[in-house]
């Protein structure tokens, strides 16, 4: 933490104003789901279509080529994001084009999830469920793949009735052969043009003002640009990676930085907190 008494005065803000004024605000990919587990790196959305049977070796050998390419430029910190802006557009364009290309069946979806080694993080189960709970929206805002996000939500058991994705998601033809990708494209570095485009969800919570933000890049930062009358936001960051190199941007970013965490401890520690009567 880069100020301890400014996080502390922030939450106890947020706790006094009480649950019916929170909604929460995170990340997909490296934040709700594992990083890495026994040393071994976990799936995106992306990933896991990408490693599946769906995919030819041809495409999985393409699609590689593109996160060698593109990824060290996501997580450069010596860039700005309006030098990364354009070639995340390029990234995530060329590998739509690429899945398109593979005619994917949507009834196969289920079964790649399955199969895959995603996984949420560690005592996910008690951060959905508490925010179920206690009625608490959450706005999960992914640039991965909602079809396959939603998926493995549903397999976990913990895609509730609080919560609501904007994510890129797939247009399936009459046979259910994936034809295109709906809407405007999400990446990680525009998810504040995704806020605003959304902000009729945010009318509907309007009078939750307080805001718990989860993310794990620096794109993540302009999720709730969107919410009307912010009062108070705990930005939450998790370091996964490069953490050194990093480690000072994101202190400078997020109000609490989570280095190689793969739980949601530090948060369902946070919104126990913020839900108790004392």
């Amino acid at each position: 933490m880069r100020d301890p008494q400014g996080v502390e005065d922030i939450i106890k803000a947020m706790h006094k104003a009480g649950p019916n004024t929170i909604q929460v605000i995170s990340d997909f990919d490296m934040t709700l789901t594992r990083f890495a587990y026994n040393g071994k790196r976990c799936p995106t959305s992306h990933n896991i279509l990408d490693n599946s049977k769906l995919i030819s070796d041809d495409c999985k050998h393409q699609l590689k080529d593109l996160l060698d390419e593109y990824y060290p430029i996501e997580i450069d910190s010596n860039r700005t994001v309006e030098e990364k802006l354009p070639l995340m557009v390029e990234w995530w364009t060329k590998a739509h084009t690429l899945l398109v290309q593979q005619r994917i069946r949507k009834d196969l979806l289920q079964v790649v999830v399955k199969e895959s080694d995603a996984m949420l993080r560690g005592n996910y189960q008690l951060f959905f469920d508490h925010l179920q709970e206690h009625h608490i929206p959450l706005l999960i805002f992914s640039a991965g793949i909602g079809d396959v996000l939603e998926e493995v939500l549903r397999q976990a058991e913990v895609f509730l009735p609080n919560i609501k994705v904007f994510s890129n998601y797939m247009d399936f033809d009459e046979a259910g052969v994936l034809k295109a990708f709906k809407g405007e494209l999400i990446h990680t570095y525009n998810k504040r043009e995704g806020a605003l485009l959304n902000a009729g969800h945010f009318e509907e919570i309007k009078f939750r003002h307080n805001i718990l933000l989860l993310g794990d890049s620096l794109g993540d930062l302009t999720m709730a640009d969107g919410v009307h009358n912010l009062e108070n936001i705990l930005r939450i960051g998790f370091l996964n990676d490069k953490v050194e190199e990093r480690k000072p941007s994101y202190l400078k970013a997020y109000d609490i930085v989570l280095v190689e965490d793969e739980t949601m401890d530090v948060p369902n520690a946070i919104l126990r907190y913020l839900t108790s009567t004392k």
